[in-house]
């Protein structure tokens, strides 16, 4: 892939069992927080799969909107559009009653000194939102920042593990998910709990930092000694998918690859890529920010791109200098301060 029009391409489009699991879904598809990483191509893929089908389901996308051709660049992949502010009551009133919502508003990164903002995105919002949509299916955008860290050689987090967040964003992510879960319990709204590690996307994420250090000679700190990751693609399908397992008490389901990743060994693989040496420093902690999604394994199946692909999707496209968003990751902090 060479292009950003060639990496949606591949990235949106539907699987075989997608396009099954859309008729399934009975009605419309409402996204609030559109306009993040995540938002645009998901949306994309739902359409696709709905096209694909055969059925008529509308994808609606809600967002502030501040990037006018982000709004446009929806609507000419057929996806409906409101610009809303979620923050104001009286916008957030007059959003349609649609049967399905993928929730994925939220703020992460500037939440050092703007702590106050971080907390009405991340529990204000969802408990005015779940009280607008009790009626409907919700699959909420969670982190598995909310995990403990857990030594590497002990098994990664499942859903039954107590979270203890580190800092104020990982502790307001699960302020959002005790928000929701509380009007879940009042209205027996049936909802999913989509705690995400790491979503790579060839513009954004972990495997394009480290790819990125290692190209440009820099070094690779160690220190977070070891990573989850999933193709975005494949993170959007299960979230699409996740609507027909919304549950009342809500269903928590962990999403990323099935493999643990050393650091170390990401970057000696960009290395061989790259014909370059990798520059380490630090030295590897006994614990890290780990989950295990066997279960949305079971569920969704294995993801269609694996480790080894992803590695060499990043590398061609830090070779092409291609297009990125900018927006590192900071998987190295351990310590929450994002």
């Amino acid at each position: 892939m060479e292009t950003v029009l060639q990496l949606e391409e591949f990235m949106t489009k539907p699987s075989a069992a997608l396009v099954e699991d859309i008729q399934k879904i009975d009605g419309d598809i409402l996204i609030l927080g559109i306009a993040g990483k995540m938002g645009p191509t998901l949306a994309k893929m739902a359409k696709r799969a709905a096209e694909e089908a055969g059925i008529e389901k509308r994808i609606i996308g809600v967002a502030r909107f501040s990037n006018k051709d982000m709004k446009e660049q929806l609507e000419s992949a057929g996806i409906e559009t409101i610009t809303c502010d979620l923050l104001d009551e009286e916008q957030l009133a007059q959003l349609p009653d649609i049967p399905n919502i993928i929730f994925m508003a939220g703020n992460k990164f500037g939440t050092v000194n703007n702590e106050h903002f971080t907390w009405a995105m991340n529990t204000y919002v969802p408990g005015r939102v779940a009280d607008k949509f009790k009626n409907s299916n919700i699959v909420v955008f969670s982190s598995g920042n909310i995990y403990p860290f857990t030594p590497v050689t002990a098994g990664n987090c499942g859903e039954d593990v107590t979270p203890i967040p580190v800092g104020e964003y990982a502790m307001s992510t699960l302020g959002r998910e005790r928000i929701f879960t509380n009007f879940s319990n009042r209205f027996q709204t049936k909802m999913l709990m989509f705690r995400l590690n790491y979503a790579i996307d060839l513009r954004y994420g972990v495997l394009l930092e480290i790819a990125k250090s290692v190209y440009n000679n820099e070094p690779v700190d160690v220190t977070m000694g070891s990573v989850n990751v999933i193709w975005q693609g494949d993170a959007n399908e299960y979230a699409i998918r996740s609507l027909l397992h919304c549950d009342s008490p809500v269903k928590i389901l962990n999403v990323t690859g099935p493999e643990t990743l050393s650091v170390r060994w990401l970057a000696k693989e960009f290395a061989k890529r790259f014909n370059k040496e990798a520059i380490i420093i630090g030295v590897e902690q006994e614990t890290a920010l780990l989950n295990t999604a066997a279960h949305a394994h079971k569920l969704f199946g294995y993801p269609r791109v694996s480790v080894e692909q992803m590695l060499d999707m990043v590398a061609n496209w830090v070779e092409l200098d291609g297009a990125t968003l900018n927006k590192p990751t900071h998987f190295q902090e351990r310590k929450g301060a994002f």
